[in-house]
């Protein structure tokens, strides 16, 4: 998606922290955990439990403030800075359809830093971290998306990423987390449901995005274009648990899936686009129509 060049957006509370150590934890992966979850994928095992449950983050490393982030054609121009004025718009989407919500820490990762649920870098790729109520993301990400797993990565996608992260946090804070906890892998688990539901949320707020305003009342964001939508599309489907076992070299065993097939992912970005929040619950829907 594409900010409107006068929007206003240093207000947004992202910041930017690296240099930090700490093991591979238990973060809510969303979109990432790439080594980690190719490991499980291809071979069927889970390993979380043997890289540890926790980092040890430094609480006096607080970060510093996105530079050079003040409008929108900083936005346009930079990928820190449009993950940072994101936020602003996503805060305020779910400021208004969530009552009581709080806003969740967001953490432009420079190389890698830790936290309560792991290590966060480009390795690991974006998430979620519940106990801290963080979002980590390192935006070379998007590059490894594009090289390595044949994602566009453009703006639209990259915004998508971060969305879907806000969806988690939506989880945690209205108890969709400990109503439905995980119960392992499998096409049909709580973890496949908790992912998708997360996509159809991402797909909601680009839906709304271009309602969200400035202090102004200047729009955030353009309305997205159909290239963009495609954009975003492609993204999700390249995270899809069969494109990725089959990126691997192995078998697509939906056994050992935990975030959804390309297919699944796609529709359920698509359905929160087409039906906004209400049409999001996927813990509802039979396994046969996941």
């Amino acid at each position: 998606m594409t900010f409107n060049d006068n929007a206003s957006v240093g207000g947004n509370s992202a910041r930017r922290r690296g240099a930090g150590v700490a093991v591979a934890g238990g973060g809510i992966a969303g979109i990432g955990a790439i080594a980690v979850l190719l490991f499980q994928l291809f071979t069927g095992t889970d390993i979380s439990g043997l890289l540890g449950g926790g980092g040890v983050p430094n609480p006096a490393d607080t970060g510093t403030a996105i530079a050079n982030c003040e409008t929108g054609a900083d936005a346009n121009a930079s990928d820190d800075c449009r993950l940072a004025a994101a936020s602003l718009s996503i805060n305020q989407f779910w400021a208004e359809n969530v009552e009581g919500y709080r806003e969740p820490t967001l953490i432009i990762v420079d190389q890698s830093t830790s936290s309560q649920c792991g290590t966060a870098s480009n390795a690991t790729g974006p998430f979620y971290c519940p106990p801290e109520e963080t979002i980590y993301v390192d935006p070379t990400f998007f590059a490894l998306l594009r090289d390595q797993f044949g994602a566009t990565a453009g703006s639209l996608s990259q915004l998508y990423v971060l969305a879907h992260e806000y969806g988690h946090h939506i989880q945690q804070i209205t108890g969709i987390m400990q109503q439905y906890p995980n119960n392992g892998t499998g096409e049909d688990s709580n973890g496949v449901r908790t992912e998708l539901q997360a996509d159809c949320f991402a797909g909601a707020w680009v839906a709304g995005a271009s309602q969200t305003v400035d202090e102004n009342g200047v729009p955030y964001l353009k309305p997205p274009t159909q290239q963009e939508i495609n954009d975003a599309l492609n993204a999700a489907q390249t995270v899809g648990d069969d494109h990725i076992q089959q990126q691997s070299g192995g078998a697509v065993n939906p056994e050992t899936w935990t975030h959804g097939s390309s297919e699944q992912r796609a529709r359920w970005f698509s359905t929160g686009l087409d039906g906004g929040i209400a049409a999001c619950d996927t813990f509802a829907v039979a396994g046969s129509d996941l």
